[in-house]
């Protein structure tokens, strides 16, 4: 039975892994108000997320290599100062070009509380014991979505838009007063020592990384079918309010029901893995969600028709990531002794590149209809499942209490 102290600790994890889907989900009703304080257009506003993302996967490139030298604490601190001061610049920006600026360094600060999370659950636990906690942190992924965006249409409406940065420099403070209690996960024993500029070793590290078959294999079919929600969340406003005329609030409660969906499956698969292997697991959900990727595709050929078939394999498609989301984590991650935190980082750092391309051609595609999504949402799917089926060793099936 987990004590009270390891679920302060858990959630305090939880609470890290928000950086993104606070910084994004919340920012999104805010879009048109900035556009007319800042007297920019549509196109430089999407810039300001843009850059977000870039600094999401640049930034946890550059944190794990440093956790893995210098312990997981000092670094995830300095990350969430530098995105508190980023959060207060963002509040203050003058223009459009600065809020950009501002948005990067917030990146590069958030996602050192992303990897670091990651690392210091590893650290903690054992590979099995690591999947249940994925799991766990799986509810923030589904919880944030659906609250975020209601949080920060509520903030526009009564305080404007840079009122949602300084709810987010808050959030940082938050995130810091509870990382400082968090323990030192990785003792100066572990650290990496190896000899040479800092800059090589981590590209050493990463080259290893690279050349670990069953990593990558892991890692892919993670941030593939991560990359297949980020087409859902890039077309999903379009396809479901354009093309099958739903409201905004019924759009809401929609995209709450996907939500929820994964965030149930996440918790059936924290007691699954007492009688599963966390491999087992993973297999079949990358099936269900290439199988639900087709079914998509080919309701999206009826036309408006469709609405019925696109959000029944959509529900049961973003489920399946309640699966393979903790389960594809905790796999990558379990053998990689002394590099972690470079591990977690290039983990990361793939999801949301993937994530930034999926959503970027749904994007140059959206008024086409539901194609575009389900195509891409399709394409993201299968691919997740060939790199899993190509990657990973047929003999490998993970890890379970059962053994």
């Amino acid at each position: 039975m987990a004590t009270r102290s390891s679920l302060r600790q858990i959630l305090t994890l939880g609470a890290l892994t928000a950086f993104a889907p606070m910084s994004t989900d919340m920012y999104l009703p805010g879009f048109t108000a900035l556009e007319h304080d800042l007297h920019t257009s549509p196109d430089a506003v999407q810039h300001t997320l843009v850059a977000f993302f870039i600094g999401l996967s640049i930034g946890q490139v550059l944190w794990g290599p440093v956790s893995d030298r210098y312990g997981r604490k000092r670094p995830l601190l300095l990350g969430i100062a530098l995105y508190f001061v980023a959060s207060i610049g963002c509040a203050f920006a003058p223009n459009v070009d600065v809020l950009v600026l501002w948005r990067l360094l917030q990146a590069l600060g958030g996602c050192a509380g992303i990897v670091l999370a990651r690392s210091m659950v590893r650290d903690l636990y054992p590979p099995l014991d690591a999947a249940r906690v994925f799991s766990r942190l799986t509810l923030v992924l589904g919880v944030a979505p659906v609250l975020a965006p209601m949080v920060g249409a509520w903030i526009v409406e009564t305080a404007g838009w840079r009122a949602l940065f300084g709810l987010l420099a808050a959030f940082a403070v938050g995130c810091a007063l509870a990382a400082s209690a968090l323990p030192e996960t990785l003792p100066a024993a572990h650290r990496t020592r190896a000899a040479g500029h800092p800059v090589r070793s981590a590209l050493r590290t990463y080259g290893a990384l690279l050349r670990d078959r069953r990593y990558i294999g892991y890692a892919a079919s993670g941030a593939l079918g991560q990359s297949a929600m980020f087409a859902y969340i890039a077309g999903g406003p379009f396809v479901f309010m354009q093309v099958f005329g739903l409201t905004p609030a019924q759009f809401g409660w929609l995209f709450g029901l996907n939500a929820l969906g994964m965030i149930v499956a996440s918790q059936v698969n924290h007691a699954l893995l007492a009688r599963r292997s966390s491999g087992a697991l993973l297999s079949r959900a990358l099936r269900a969600l290439a199988l639900c990727g087709a079914a998509m595709v080919g309701s999206a050929l009826i036309g408006r028709g469709g609405f019925a078939g696109v959000e029944a394999a959509l529900f049961v498609a973003l489920s399946s990531l309640g699966f393979s989301f903790p389960n594809a984590t905790a796999l990558a991650l379990a053998h990689q002794p002394g590099r972690i935190g470079s591990a977690a980082a290039m983990l990361g750092s793939l999801q949301f590149a993937a994530a930034t391309l999926s959503g970027g051609l749904v994007s140059l595609f959206a008024a086409r209809g539901a194609m575009p999504m389900a195509g891409v949402f399709c394409a993201c799917a299968v691919a997740a499942l060939l790199a899993h089926l190509a990657l990973v060793p047929a003999e490998d099936g993970g890890f379970s209490s059962a053994r």
